[in-house]
């Protein structure tokens, strides 16, 4: 199975979302095919976070169009959600640093059962668990052992690269067609910088799409969206909502 039949297409045209504070984004056109690394820059305030929960699902636009996989937005919502998964995004998706590694990756684990098999799921032996975890860790070149305190490393202890790490297979346990990574190069020196795109570059070759946010988009991103400072502002009620969602 290539790439193709295991990522998702994403189009938008015109899309925005606006809310009683202003505009939070607006005007954004995407065109990725499936399996494609797309860079989403722009300054901080300028909507790239909301877009990213936009074309996942988990918040709803107010103008222009998107497809996300054939889903239409946001008639399709839900179905979005499911077959897309967010990485590191503060405040909605980002690894609790009271957890350890081999903790996070148990109760991903076991949400991923929740969902896709009713809650008896949980109750019957996860049959092939061990070996999603280790197929995720692999693809991102996260060694639970090799960590300060092995397994029970704390999420807080990790550094920026392993922190994104850790983020990315746990997105990728539940097979999603579309990632969406916040933050992509935050925080990371040059050396991290390359190393991180090339750990994305990687993910998005393996078969799903990803959206990855930035300050500065790498020279080989399959496609580069732009977000513009708008007269609105990310709100707290915006990413509570995006978390229940």
């Amino acid at each position: 199975m290539d790439r193709t039949s295991l990522g998702a297409a994403v189009t938008a045209r015109g899309l925005g979302v606006a809310g009683p504070r202003g505009r939070t984004f607006h005007d954004v056109d995407v065109a990725a095919a499936p399996g494609d690394l797309v860079a989403v820059r722009g300054p901080s305030g300028s909507g790239r976070t909301c877009l990213l929960l936009t074309l996942t699902g988990r918040m709803r636009p107010t103008a222009g169009t998107a497809e996300v996989g054939g889903l239409p937005l946001p008639r399709r919502m839900a179905a979005v959600r499911r077959i897309t998964a967010l990485a590191q995004v503060a405040g909605v998706c980002e690894p609790e640093g009271a957890l350890s590694v081999a903790e996070h990756i148990r109760e991903r684990v076991l949400l991923c059962r929740r969902f896709t098999g009713g809650p008896r799921a949980l109750f019957r032996p996860p049959a092939g668990a061990a070996e999603r975890a280790d197929a995720a860790l692999a693809a991102v070149g996260l060694d639970p052992d090799a960590l300060p305190a092995g397994p029970r490393t704390l999420a807080r202890d990790l550094d920026r690269p392993a922190s994104l790490r850790l983020s990315l297979a746990l997105a990728l346990i539940g097979g999603p067609r579309l990632i969406a990574v916040d933050d992509a190069d935050l925080k990371l020196d040059p050396a991290e910088r390359a190393d991180a795109w090339a750990l994305l570059r990687s993910v998005a070759a393996s078969g799903p799409t990803v959206l990855a946010v930035c300050a500065e988009a790498p020279e080989d991103a399959d496609a580069v969206v732009t977000t513009v400072p708008a007269h609105g502002k990310e709100t707290a009620d915006a990413f509570a909502e995006a978390g229940r969602a």
